[in-house]
């Protein structure tokens, strides 16, 4: 979470932009809105005058959008108001056969980001952050890497690499929008400057193999902190502003995981049968949740003095995914998700976690383009964490909030208004923000539950 910035937007512009995207998805009306766009132009300005055509043909594909949210904290979380967010994201691959390396491709990610002056998690202070796309202002680098071909084994990826892209993965909930059901807290909180996830890739290893036509098997290495060298105050999207500090700092963090896919996964078809079986282990140090010592080396509760906390060596989760279709008829289709995991709780905030969801593609009769989603999200705090705040109440005296965990319902509606347009209608309540913490302006009670309201609009140009 970052520290809360003065507001460039105010609520009153927020939400007449989050009105007007609103009356857009209800007045786009006509055959084109309310049907399937198979066949149709994909991207805003086409062709780009024949340029992508010219450079498909030397090898060279290109790939440009903008994701842009606009939310509403209506009440509860750390304070009222709208913030507004948005992301250019530019993707490059090569086909480096072209030029004479049989076999492998190039690509390359990069980022333009901004948020108006602040975010949505200025607002809520949740650890399951109400925007995947969310992060510092900068220009960034984000992925570069190459892959070779081995033959019909598999690929072989080497370079700045992102996890998130690989491991830990349902694609039934990909069109939620709170980050958790993308990169799920039981990494991004517990890992090291969030892991290698979005927004900061990291130098690294990945093999994928494909031993038959419905399993692969997929293994990593990764940067043990995708910041760099960072004290434990900073900012790691500041320490690493740019993402080219291609860290080789912090350990190393080792990913693998097995996916079962027992049907077949059509081209351009949204939802897929998948059962994932995975798990990682990170050779860095890890804080105690609970224990510390005192100026004499003595144990003690961090409640009592967190000066000096006791370090643990490595650290490990394993988790499983289940992505189960259903209903299909032609485009559209019905699909539910679960997924979890588990990682000791005496070096780990979150020690368990669990989201489970469902997907609707072409809900509505003439919208087979549309999906309504709904996901559920549980991230349970540790008990050794809390312990602290349990100690800290017997001190004090005080009615201090002991930490239990955060619960994250959101229900999200993409509207297909063109091949390239989508507008997002988004509801999300976050049930103990940041886990039952204390609220800055009363520390006896609790931060209130957050209910957030909010529009996301993508355009692929």
């Amino acid at each position: 979470m970052r520290r809360p910035r003065s507001p460039s937007i105010d609520h009153a512009s927020g939400w007449a932009l989050c009105l007007a995207a609103c009356l857009a998805v209800f007045g786009a009306g006509g055959a084109e809105a309310g049907e399937s766009h198979k066949g149709a132009q994909t991207t805003l300005f086409g062709d780009w005058g024949g340029v992508r055509t010219g450079l498909s043909r030397r090898g060279i594909d290109l790939d440009l959008s903008y994701t842009g949210d606009v939310f509403g904290n209506l009440s509860g979380g750390l304070q009222d108001g709208a913030a507004y967010e948005d992301l250019f994201r530019l993707e490059v691959d090569a086909d480096l056969g072209r030029f004479g390396w049989a076999g492998a491709t190039a690509h390359v990610t990069l980022l333009q980001i901004d948020d108006g002056g602040r975010n949505v998690e200025d607002l809520v202070g949740a650890l399951s952050d109400p925007s995947n796309i969310d992060a510092r202002p900068t220009t960034r680098l984000f992925t570069l890497w190459v892959q070779q071909q081995l033959g019909h084994a598999g690929t072989l990826r080497l370079g700045q690499i992102a996890a998130g892209d690989d491991f830990m993965v349902s694609s039934t909930a990909s069109v939620l929008i709170n980050n958790t059901f993308a990169w799920a807290n039981i990494v991004d909180i517990n890992l090291p400057s969030g892991g290698p996830a979005y927004p900061l890739a990291t130098p690294g290893a990945r093999l994928a193999l494909d031993p038959s036509e419905d399993v692969k098997l997929v293994a990593a290495v990764f940067s043990g902190d995708p910041a760099g060298s960072c004290r434990d105050d900073e900012d790691p999207q500041i320490c690493n502003r740019h993402g080219t500090t291609f860290s080789f700092t912090g350990g190393a963090l080792i990913m693998g995981e097995i996916q079962y896919r027992p049907q077949p996964a059509f081209e351009g078809e949204p939802l897929d049968t998948a059962y994932k079986l995975g798990g990682w282990f990170h050779t860095g140090d890890f804080a105690d949740q609970a224990r510390g010592f005192d100026d004499r080396g003595r144990l003690v509760s961090l409640a009592v003095d967190d000066s000096d906390p006791l370090e643990h060596q490595g650290n490990w989760g394993v988790y499983g995914i289940v992505d189960q279709v259903l209903w299909r008829r032609g485009a559209r289709g019905l699909a539910v998700f679960c997924r979890g995991g588990i990682v000791p709780p005496d070096r780990n905030l979150v020690s368990w976690y669990v989201d489970a969801g469902v997907a609707i593609v072409g809900p509505l009769e003439g919208r087979a383009d549309d999906t309504l989603s709904f996901g559920f999200a549980y991230s349970n705090i540790s008990r050794d964490a809390a312990k602290v705040d349990e100690v800290r109440r017997r001190v004090t005296g005080l009615p201090y909030p002991i930490r239990d965990g955060e619960a994250v319902l959101e229900l999200t509606y993409e509207a297909r208004l063109r091949p390239w347009w989508t507008l997002q209608p988004d509801l999300q309540y976050i049930i103990h923000p940041g886990g039952n913490v204390p609220s800055p302006t009363n520390p006896t009670q609790a931060v209130d539950d957050s209910f957030l309201i909010g529009l996301r609009t993508a355009i692929t140009f």
